[in-house]
């Protein structure tokens, strides 16, 4: 087990420490243990993950005195609905789950936010815990109780703000992220760089060799960074009413591709990359920032193998799309515009003209 750090999401009653470090999922059992957890426990993962890592959690749990039991669902985007969660409503409601027994969300994005959709929906309300085994879901979606599912005309439509107990996140389940799924999850991580921290981008741009072998120092180092600023930010603004917004940089144009290709031809962190491009040269149009901000952004994503444009998507197709976003407002899109490295600002005030000259 390497050196963990630890982060506190400062919530009150709701706060929780988000572990960082290799190896520490095999600790898990004593975690819930020191949480005042025991009994048993749910493990929802899927058909790709639980091989890998199930059994090192059942034995955990078992190690602890806590008895697991595996829920299986499918594997992937498409999966993410309300279909999915009825399925896991109906394992709880056979296995007889009270509001004490937690579950635990084995696996990246799509695992977690459904997981925390199902614990904060099944006699409204029960704990969860987070073990993200992806790089997007250690530095983003496992990080500051934003749960949901997907509906056909809109990304994360459907769900709630609920906190999860604690955050497990093994930076050894990266080892066996396919270079594809690793290399989304690293558009997250440069978006930090953007939004709230230049030294941390800097840090990317001088680290990229040793982030690309996903160097052990190197990867607790950009996660704890990352989960740093996530939780500050959360921390001040846990329902999204001002700063917290500034997280959805990318993500406007970002989840107008995803729903425009039916979550089939990009992944989240592929689409967040085109769209904070497409925000950053925005801005850059509307005079917000200097002509380099979009230059540094793009040069940094396409380093890490990420896309800046999206070939065959229309402007006017993504702005239609982005008519359906959450954060629009009296008929007005908000978009998280750069105004330099480490600042952005959240904005309606921009043209339709300047955007589709932005994308592409």
């Amino acid at each position: 087990m390497s050196v963990m750090q630890t982060v506190r999401v400062a919530l009150g009653e709701r706060s929780y420490d988000i572990e960082i470090g290799g190896g520490i999922i095999d600790a898990i059992g004593a975690k819930l243990n020191s949480l005042g957890f025991s009994g048993w426990a749910g493990i929802v993962t899927n058909e790709t993950v639980a091989p890998l890592y199930a059994d090192r959690v059942k034995k955990s749990l078992r190690d602890a005195g806590i008895e697991p039991i595996a829920l299986i669902i499918p594997d992937g985007e498409e999966y993410k609905n309300l279909q999915t969660v009825s399925g896991i409503y109906d394992d709880l409601l056979k296995l007889r789950f009270d509001r004490k027994t937690p579950l635990i969300a084995l696996g990246g994005g799509v695992i977690g936010d459904m997981t925390g959709f199902a614990a904060a929906t099944y006699m409204r309300g029960i704990p969860f815990v987070q073990v993200p085994t992806t790089l997007l879901s250690q530095v983003d979606s496992s990080v500051g109780g934003k749960t949901g599912v997907n509906h056909p005309l809109g990304k994360n439509m459907i769900g709630a703000f609920y906190q999860p107990v604690h955050v497990c996140a093994d930076i050894e389940t990266l080892g066996t992220l396919p270079d594809e799924e690793f290399l989304s999850g690293m558009a997250e991580v440069v978006k930090y760089g953007v939004i709230y921290d230049g030294d941390f981008f800097s840090y990317l741009e001088n680290n990229r060799e040793a982030v690309l072998a996903k160097a052990m120092d190197t990867m607790v180092a950009i996660v704890t960074m990352s989960c740093k600023i996530k939780a500050e930010v959360v921390g001040l603004d846990e329902r999204e009413s001002n700063l917290r917004a500034i997280l959805n940089f990318g993500h406007t144009v970002g989840h107008a591709i995803e729903a425009i290709t039916n979550y089939s031809s990009y992944r989240h962190g592929e689409a967040v990359s085109i769209g904070m491009v497409a925000a950053s040269r925005l801005a850059a149009r509307s005079g917000l920032c200097n002509p380099d901000v979009p230059e540094k952004v793009g040069s940094l994503l396409k380093s890490f193998g990420l896309p800046v444009s999206a070939p065959g998507i229309s402007a006017e197709a993504i702005l239609s799309a982005m008519s359906l976003d959450k954060k629009v407002e009296k008929g007005r899109v908000k978009m998280v515009l750069p105004k330099s490295m480490g600042e952005v600002v959240v904005t309606a005030d921009w043209k339709e003209s300047d955007l589709s000259a932005s994308i592409g």
